[in-house]
Parts: C-alpha cells; sequence; structure tokens
C-alpha cells in the first residue's frame, strides 16, 4: 500500500488573501473555509485530491527564526508546475522576489517567500 499525502496545515496571517494567491500562482480553488481548532479560522486552498489548510489563530504571533533553524519548522512547501518561467512570471507580478535556481537532474526550480515568510519551491520536471 502507498500512502499520498492529502494536506499541509501551516499558519498565516490572512487565511482569506494567502487562499487568493496561491489561486492565482497556482490555479488553486477553496474547497472549505470555516471555523477552526482555538477559536481560530481555516482556509483549504487546492485540488480535490491535495490541499494547502491556512489556519489564523486569536493572537498567532510570527515566528522568531528561520524554520531550517528551528526543531519542527516547515522549511518550504513543493509545488510542480509545467511551465516554471510563466509560474515565476506570476511570481513576480504578485510582487514577490524569486530565488536559488537551480538545473538538476531530473528538472529546473526556483523558491520564493510568501508575505508570512514561508517558503515555497516550484519545480518543473518538463
Amino acid at each position: 500500500m502507498t500512502a499520498m499525502l492529502e494536506h499541509v496545515n501551516v499558519t498565516v496571517a490572512d487565511p482569506a488573501a494567502t487562499a487568493a494567491m496561491l489561486g492565482r500562482l497556482f490555479g488553486w480553488r477553496v474547497r472549505w473555509q470555516g471555523a477552526a481548532k482555538g477559536g481560530g479560522h481555516t482556509v483549504h486552498v487546492g485540488t480535490d485530491s491535495q490541499y494547502v489548510a491556512l489556519y489564523r489563530a486569536p493572537g498567532a504571533q510570527a515566528a522568531g527564526c528561520s524554520s531550517y533553524d528551528q526543531l519542527a519548522g516547515l522549511n518550504h512547501i513543493a509545488v510542480v508546475v509545467e511551465n516554471l518561467d510563466a509560474l515565476e512570471s506570476l511570481v513576480k507580478a504578485e510582487g514577490l522576489e524569486s530565488h536559488s535556481h537551480a538545473d538538476y537532474e531530473p528538472g529546473r526550480r526556483f523558491y520564493f517567500h510568501d508575505c508570512d515568510g514561508i517558503e515555497f519551491e516550484v519545480v518543473s520536471y518538463a
């Protein structure tokens, strides 16, 4: 039996705004939204089979250090696209900066941080 990753849940400042941005970049849709744990609010954005849960708790605060330097930190969320160059243009149109471009076997990739500092890896195997 092979398992499939269904979703990842991250805390963001504005779940609706982050969901809208991810929709513009990746063509994802809001699957569900509503009240969540601890009086928070969650928006699920993605496809029919996979999504990112965007959570906001009352009083949530920004992390104090790089996720790569803390235990249990989320380092990045990776998304596969067909056209890496077109996606990078969309990222830049959102006012975000791409970085760490690399060609590697078997594909190409770059990274960007969203407004909350969450790092996304965008990769193409085309």
